[in-house]
């Protein structure tokens, strides 16, 4: 618990093929499982078993509530390596958006980092929402499906030089980022509705 706060919260970088829901009715390991802290926490956004990365875990609902919602428009910043060498049309379509059944997969922004071991390159991926497996849809849809995903931010948080299965509380200076930009998001939007 931060000192200036009543609320808990934590960074956790999730290694592949942990949780990140919990609890998990069949046993499997989560997230919640490398924290070994009293308080009751939940994720505020979810990452699915192969992904790895940033994950917040708080007590803070309301806080987690506008993180995770798509209207309030918080970025979550990957690294995917793929396979192949995308050309830049294949990385405007990701930002263009491709039909899936049911809705539009896109990228806010899409971009290489640089090449991959092989016959692979790494992307630089921003999106503002967290549909289900929505970069990995996206990336096999333009021919390049993803190897390997990490989540190195969300909103104003870094994952920074966290280790996969390492956590840590947050700064306060990250804590009053979070509340200064989910706040002023929140009043925007009342601004727009009223």
């Amino acid at each position: 618990m931060s000192p200036k706060h009543s609320h808990t919260y934590i960074i956790v970088h999730k290694p592949a093929g942990v949780l990140g829901d919990f609890p998990d009715p069949e046993g499997r390991p989560t997230v919640r499982d490398l924290v070994p802290v009293a308080v009751r926490l939940f994720p505020a956004g979810r990452l699915d078993a192969r992904t790895e990365g940033l994950m917040l875990l708080t007590d803070d609902g309301k806080m987690a509530h506008r993180l995770t919602h798509p209207r309030y428009g918080f970025e979550r910043e990957y690294l995917a390596l793929v396979e192949g060498h995308p050309t830049a049309e294949a990385l405007t379509r990701v930002e263009q958006g491709v039909p899936m059944n049911e809705w539009v997969a896109r990228a806010k922004r899409a971009s290489v980092v640089g090449e991959g071991e092989g016959d692979t390159t790494w992307l630089r991926i921003i999106m503002t929402e967290g549909k289900k497996r929505e970069i990995r849809r996206l990336l096999a849809a333009v021919g390049h499906p993803v190897r390997r995903l990490i989540r190195v931010r969300f909103g104003p948080l870094h994952l920074g030089d966290l280790e996969p299965g390492q956590w840590r509380y947050l700064t306060e200076s990250e804590v009053e980022a979070l509340l200064h930009q989910t706040r002023a998001r929140a009043r925007r939007r009342r601004k727009r509705k009223g």
